[in-house]
């Protein structure tokens, strides 16, 4: 087994100002109290909201034939995830998928439905083509409604008993049948209003997520790392699928690679099983975490045999898992064939979910989904560092723990509430994050220093009854060129957007503003490079007066140099004037030699947009 990295258990109280390891906090300073999404009012349509340095932009609910509005049929018609394709929105739910034009952010609205169940929904897209996960067994080929079966017996283990729970075994089953569907549904969508299937590739465990990978060495096809969490399905329903754990062609510990031909998608098929948390000593398949507890006082995590979801990082050949007991570090250089580096594992963390790389590379942020995100797991009375996010240093490919970060405001008992799926906010200079935390709406927060993650900005509404839990909240929260979108669980889509505040100035969110994608799969995480734009160089500008790394007389200085060629028009005066700014320039690249940390980065940076800005 590689190296496991354990972060230190904390056993302390919300309130207590609690430690992490090696004397760090858990979490940053909270907002002062009263905390304003405390005793938010409950509430369907009529919930309370809170807000702080962000505003809802517009909301709107649930399409006909999608809606539950009052939760009593479990997640059937829950919304899931996002993906975004020029000015469409495709959203992900448990009984298909709503593609949305959001060209103007103020005034979403709906282009057309895929009434298509089979859960959790989780979507991406490349170019003409709109990727799905299935993992029930409620799937049909055809996208149609599943016929009611009795279900099977469960399977035997090697013993002849039932296989035990939370081993990724086979479980209670239902019985066989050739019309089921469990793994990656690929449609035509060259006419948004008229999507077609045109492959649907079967794995033994289903689908709860998948994420799209590119190579710049094979530009013919793209591949979908395809993670089941389910148990195996019967070898007589698909071939090849083994449920015994001792069995050498198990299909547990590995996930799916599947090969998408991009001149044929219709030929897509699975490639590899690749197995990703083998013992590199002695071979064993099962060479990570083995379940249980890591001592007293600790978390219980599931036994190693299963990725929850994984974010590939193309432009860094690199992958972050997220993988039951474990999180995973991993070479994806070549894509068909992942390898994996390193891995950690953590005393505090239930479940590892997901996983975020910071922008150059240098973190890796993973998420633990205790409770299932089924469960009230931020309440006041659970730990900081329970149900958290866990940032770690990435150094000559190796994680280090850093710090935690949960949201900071109590939830009540009935609101499901963990961390959840986020994405960067790509401001230059910092790390931001914008994360959904279920009912516990969204938090944005910079961990630039992962030891000491700060929430600058949320927006939460109350929870959907104050008699009892029903599951809704924000699944994601996505930022998209200016903003972010949210896909609410019961309630709809939300669109929100950053205001300017202390912790974010308006020249920060006009340089992540210059960011503008035309795809975006959060999984598939894109290298963001800002254009060598004035308010890029204010933006740097403001985080050295934040960090008081330069005299506020020369910052208020160079803010006006720069503004007044900013406010030029374009033409040969304007150009002579940025070259001017030369030796301010400089100025800049002999402080970065002795500043220290992200400062000495961010002069570097200002330097060079100084020069290249015209």
């Amino acid at each position: 087994m590689k190296r496991i990295a354990f972060a230190t258990l904390v056993a302390l109280s919300f309130s207590a100002g609690l430690v992490a390891q090696g004397g760090q906090t858990a979490q940053a300073t909270p907002p002062p109290p009263p905390d304003p999404r405390v005793g938010l009012k409950a509430g369907f349509r009529d919930a309370g909201t809170a807000a702080r340095n962000m505003v809802l932009v517009s909301s709107l609910p649930k399409p006909e034939g999608f809606d539950d509005p009052d939760g009593s049929k479990g997640l059937t018609f829950a919304n899931s995830d996002i993906a975004f394709g020029h000015d469409t929105l495709y959203l992900g739910n448990f009984y298909g998928i709503n593609f949305y034009d959001v060209e103007d952010p103020s005034k979403v609205r709906l282009k057309t439905s895929i009434p298509c169940q089979g859960g959790q929904g989780d979507v991406s897209v490349y170019g003409k083509l709109l990727f799905m996960s299935v993992e029930a067994t409620s799937g049909r080929i055809d996208c149609g409604p599943a016929p009611v079966v009795a279900p099977a017996p469960p399977a035997p283990n090697a013993a002849g008993a039932a296989a035990p729970a939370g081993r990724g075994g086979r479980g209670a089953q239902q019985a066989p049948d050739p019309n089921r569907f469990r793994g990656v549904r690929i449609f035509d969508i060259s006419d948004p209003l008229k999507p077609k299937q045109i492959a649907a590739v079967q794995t033994c465990r289903g689908s709860h997520t998948h994420s799209l990978v590119t190579s710049a060495k094979d530009k013919d096809n793209i591949y979908i790392y395809g993670s089941g969490t389910s148990g195996v399905r019967p070898g007589e329903e698909l071939a090849g699928c083994v449920a015994d754990e001792n069995d050498p062609n198990t299909s547990l510990f590995s996930i799916d690679v599947i090969k998408v031909p991009l001149a044929s998608p219709e030929k897509a098929a699975v490639v590899n099983r690749p197995r990703i948390f083998a013992d590199e000593a002695t071979g064993a398949l099962g060479g990570l975490w083995q379940g249980g507890n890591h001592g007293a006082g600790t978390q219980t995590s599931r036994m190693t045999n299963q990725c929850h979801d994984i974010t590939v990082y193309p432009a860094l050949g690199l992958a972050a898992g997220a993988c039951s007991g474990n999180g995973i570090l991993l070479d994806i250089s070549d894509p068909a064939h992942p390898v994996r580096l390193d891995d950690v594992a953590d005393p505090n963390f239930a479940y590892w979910h997901s996983a975020s790389f910071n922008n150059d590379g240098t973190k890796v942020l993973f998420t633990d989904e205790w409770g299932g995100g089924t469960s009230p797991r931020c309440r006041a009375t659970d730990l900081p560092t329970w149900g958290a996010d866990a940032i770690f240093t990435l150094t000559n490919k190796r994680l280090k723990f850093a710090g935690y970060y949960k949201l900071p405001a109590a939830q009540t008992e009935t609101e499901n509430c963990v961390a959840h799926n986020g994405s960067l906010v790509p401001v230059p200079g910092r790390d931001i994050k914008a994360q959904a935390w279920y009912q516990g709406g969204v938090s944005v927060f910079d961990f630039t220093d992962g030891a000491r993650p700060v929430e600058i900005a949320f927006f939460d509404r109350g929870p959907l009854s104050d008699t009892k839990l029903i599951v809704g909240g924000y699944w994601s929260t996505y930022w998209y060129n200016g903003y972010i979108y949210a896909s609410e669980i019961a309630r709809g889509l939300d669109v929100l957007k950053l205001t300017p505040s202390d912790l974010l100035t308006q020249n920060e969110i006009d340089a992540a503003n210059l960011v503008k994608f035309t795809e975006l799969n959060v999984q598939s995480q894109p290298k963001i490079v800002w254009p060598a734009k004035f308010v890029v160089a204010k933006a740097y500008l403001d985080q050295l007066a934040r960090s008081k790394a330069i005299p506020a007389d020369r910052i208020d200085a160079a803010m006006k140099q720069i503004s007044d060629v900013d406010a030029m028009p374009a033409g040969a005066a304007r150009t002579a004037a940025a070259a001017r700014l030369a030796p301010l320039a400089a100025a800049f690249t002999k402080d970065a030699a002795t500043a220290k940390g992200q400062d000495a980065a961010r002069l570097k940076a200002l330097a060079a947009v100084i020069l290249a800005a015209k």
